[in-house]
């Protein structure tokens, strides 16, 4: 039995099938479900399928860099509150900037300056504001700029816990996605250690690859046994693509986040 409540991502998993159908997939396999951005989805279809979903991105567009960005993510990110309601969702995902449909961003930032640090802690708090107003959590995740993201602002882990932990608001926490971490800056059990107080979900996938757990170079069931030896006992996600059979990978993912 897992420690955790684990997801899994229906953008990368059983991607023969339509989105609904993976999502029911998915959640009789006993996972809760991911989603990326909901204004592509038939969020009433998926609503009517019964799963549990565990987070979803909770803006379209914008950027915490500059006074126009961060008022058209706030705007969004308002936008994407009743999608998150009516599917039950409680944790929104937020980058740094609004990314392309490859995970490229939209606007490039080769140099993050002090005043664009300013603005993204204030547009935090907004952020965190709207949150407690309407009961979810948005969650900053850090992303890796060395081979899926690159120009993305405030991408290490080291920034997004910089940032969440000054604006310091339960409605705002990290999402730690591992994998990104690992490319990004490695030493994962130091690093969930650090990060404790503040993650909101934790994401996984293996490197290289982005595959599910066992397929590349990170002890997992060491991660794992990391969150527990820090009392984290929420949702773990698999956001990762299968390296063969779904339903394999999905089970290689749940024996890698099983403890003893």
């Amino acid at each position: 039995m897992s420690a955790f409540t684990l997801a899994a991502c229906a953008e990368m998993i059983f991607r023969d099938l339509p989105v609904v159908e993976r999502v029911r997939r998915i959640h009789d396999l006993g996972f809760a479900v991911e989603i990326w951005d909901w204004t592509t989805h038939d969020i009433a279809a998926l609503a009517a399928t019964g799963a549990t979903f565990s987070s979803m991105t909770g803006y379209v567009t914008g950027s915490l860099t500059d006074d126009a960005g961060a008022d058209e993510l706030l705007a969004t990110a308002e936008r994407s509150i009743p999608v998150a309601a009516q599917l039950g969702i409680p944790r929104l995902n937020l980058h740094g900037t609004g990314l392309d449909g490859r995970g490229l961003p939209v606007v490039p930032v080769e140099v993050v300056t002090g005043a664009m640090w300013l603005k993204a802690g204030h547009t935090l708090g907004r952020i965190a504001a709207l949150g407690e107003r309407h009961g979810v959590v948005f969650c900053l995740e850090n992303l890796n700029t060395a081979v899926d993201h690159p120009g993305t602002p405030f991408a290490r882990a080291a920034d997004t816990l910089a940032l969440v932990a000054a604006v310091d608001h339960p409605n705002l926490r990290l999402m730690l996605d591992v994998y990104h971490a690992q490319i990004g800056e490695g030493n994962l059990v130091e690093l969930i250690t650090t990060c404790a107080p503040y993650i909101g979900e934790v994401q996984v996938a293996d490197v290289p690859g982005r595959c599910e757990p066992g397929t590349g170079e990170i002890n997992y069931p060491r991660v794992a046994q990391a969150l527990r030896d820090v009392g984290y006992t929420g949702t773990v996600g698999l956001e990762a693509w299968a390296s063969g059979d779904s339903e394999v990978a999905l089970e290689r993912f749940r024996r890698a986040f099983s403890l003893d």
